[in-house]
């Protein structure tokens, strides 16, 4: 079986690294970028000294502050509508996860045709999107290197998974200083996202060494400067091992795919529009316990990349410190301590479930599930019971 990498080719990390944009972008011959981004953002000077960056290289820009948090189908449609009529030739994505996969989104259907619905599943399009070049403000979804694009249907209030190594955007930019104005709780739960990538990846029927090897030092990074982040957003060098602590973990997922947190955390923040790093936070201990027969190694190994002491106990001792490590560090940034919490209701449960099992997501988790085994798990995330 043939295996595949699959990351942008220029990645560019380091304070002050967001300056290089326009340089970088005027490589690719862009006349006009259209930046996408949310509307706090678009109304703040970093977006401004961005158009400045770009114009500075000759290139024109126009702002396109509608991507929401868990982008919709609406916003690509609306952001479409833009890029056609500036007569735009490049995609500047500015942000965290949402604003990567609404520009991801918008150039697929500028290119391609159709809505993005059509676009749903593995490798559906027939042509690459222009150039898109994303600058990232966030430690956590590593949307700005992977081929991953998450789109809300609001029709079926299902987040709809596009995997197409034609997103993966050209060129992405880790500036440690963007990231400073991230509040505690934002920071906790996009540490925690990233976590869940470097976990999900490492436990993947798709890792493989290459994968391993950045997911365990994500997990190791981001346990040791996570609750720092947290702790004191202004701590510099907290904010850059992060940046590449979640570029890690995204270089793994990207390749490995990830597992049943992500295809049930897809639901919830379809169904509901909740935070898709908190969802990830809460459901991680519970479906990893669920995981943890179908390799106890990998398990053992997560434990000790997590600082925690396993010479000399059993495989199964080992593998259950990994959980218990999860749970520490979640309670230490403040993870809400259950799903109940986020007004997630019991009823919904079965539709979840069966929603959950259907995501792309779902095929590479290390134990396969029935849907009475999801509900199930569900359950236990909604109390908020350890076990």
């Amino acid at each position: 079986m043939s295996m595949y990498y699959y990351l942008p080719a220029r990645n560019v990390f380091g304070e002050g690294a967001v300056k290089e944009c326009g340089r970088l972008l005027a490589t690719m011959h862009a006349k006009k970028a259209m930046i996408v981004t949310d509307a706090f953002l678009a109304t703040q000077p970093m977006a401004a000294d961005i158009q400045g960056y770009l114009k500075d290289a000759g290139i024109d820009s126009v702002i396109f502050g509608g991507a929401e948090p868990n982008p919709k189908d609406t916003n690509v449609e609306a952001g479409l509508k833009v890029f056609n009529k500036e007569q735009c030739d490049a995609i500047v994505t500015l942000g965290g996860g949402s604003s990567h996969d609404c520009g991801k989104g918008i150039g697929l259907v500028a290119a391609n045709g159709g809505t993005i619905h059509d676009y749903e599943g593995v490798d559906k399009a027939a042509i690459s999107p222009v150039p898109i070049l994303a600058i990232n403000t966030t430690a956590g979804t590593a949307s700005e290197i992977t081929r991953f694009c998450i789109i809300t249907d609001t029709r079926r209030k299902v987040k709809m998974a596009i995997l197409d190594w034609r997103v993966t955007p050209d060129i992405s930019i880790n500036d440690p200083e963007l990231m400073i104005g991230m509040p505690p709780s934002l920071t906790a739960s996009t540490g925690m996202d990233a976590l869940t990538h470097a976990i999900e990846a490492y436990v993947s029927t798709m890792a493989t060494p290459m994968t391993d090897a950045t997911a365990l030092l994500a997990i190791t990074m981001i346990t040791q400067y996570l609750p720092k982040a947290v702790a004191n957003g202004e701590y510099m060098k907290a904010r850059d091992r992060m940046a590449y602590a979640q570029y890690l973990a995204g270089a793994a997922f990207n390749n490995a795919s990830l597992g049943y947190v992500h295809a049930m955390a897809h639901q919830l923040g379809g169904f509901y529009n909740l935070p898709h790093g908190v969802c990830n936070a809460i459901l991680l201990p519970y479906v990893e316990e669920f995981n943890i027969i179908g390799n106890l190694n990998r398990f053992r190994d997560i434990a000790r990349a997590m600082g925690e002491k396993v010479d000399g106990l059993s495989t199964d001792d080992a593998a259950v410190k990994a959980i218990r490590a999860i749970r520490r560090l979640s309670g230490q940034v403040g993870i809400p301590a259950n799903l109940k919490e986020l007004g997630v209701r019991r009823e919904d449960f079965d539709i979840l479930a069966e929603n959950a099992m259907k995501d792309a997501c779902a095929a590479t988790n290390p134990r396969k599930a029935t849907k009475e085994q999801i509900i199930d798990i569900f359950e236990k995330a909604y109390e908020g019971a350890a076990q």
